[in-house]
């Protein structure tokens, strides 16, 4: 690297702005206090990043954004959004626990879930419904109604197994 060319200006009116220029890579680097903002910018001859950082907000514009840390805690008290262009991607090393105080919705062109072990879903009103189809299929497949069960089909209903057991008081209506 070679020599750098520093500027501090001093103005009553723009605040202070520190220049560090890199003519070797092109890289102007600068800092912007107005009295209002500071504003901390990289411009290079592919890119530019910012920060700008005001009373009620920082706004962080560039390309690549890397936070590395042991512990991250993020908390608003208002709404908070995150959001993707292309792929989304949430990962944990241990577990991965999704909460909310009230509804939850998730909403996807396919969806797909899988566990290795087991897949539990449990509620006091549990539905599953497909509006063109629904199967559930398994090595062993049970339906156990601690109260009353119904299997009901707006047309043929078809019942089919190597044996077929009925147990119980049997009522043909």
């Amino acid at each position: 690297m070679g020599t750098l060319v520093c500027r501090v200006e001093l103005d009553k009116e723009k605040g202070i702005i520190l220049t560090v220029e890199n003519g070797d890579d092109s890289i102007t680097q600068t800092v912007v206090m107005d009295g209002t903002s500071i504003t901390t910018t990289v411009q290079g001859s592919a890119d530019t990043s910012s920060i700008t950082q005001k009373q009620e907000s920082i706004a962080m514009n560039c390309k690549t954004f890397t936070l590395d840390a042991e512990t991250i805690t993020c908390k608003s008290t208002m709404e908070t959004s995150h959001e993707s262009g292309q792929d989304f991607e949430l990962q944990s090393g241990a577990n991965l626990n999704v909460a909310s105080v009230q509804d939850a919705t998730y909403k996807a062109l396919n969806t797909a879930i899988e566990s290795t072990v087991k897949t539990e879903v449990k509620g006091v009103t549990l539905k599953l419904e497909g509006s063109a189809s629904a199967e559930l299929v398994g090595a062993s497949v049970k339906l156990d109604s601690k109260g009353m069960l119904d299997l009901l089909s707006a047309g043929i209903a078809t019942l089919k197994g190597s044996v077929v057991n009925i147990k119980g008081i049997l009522n043909l209506n």
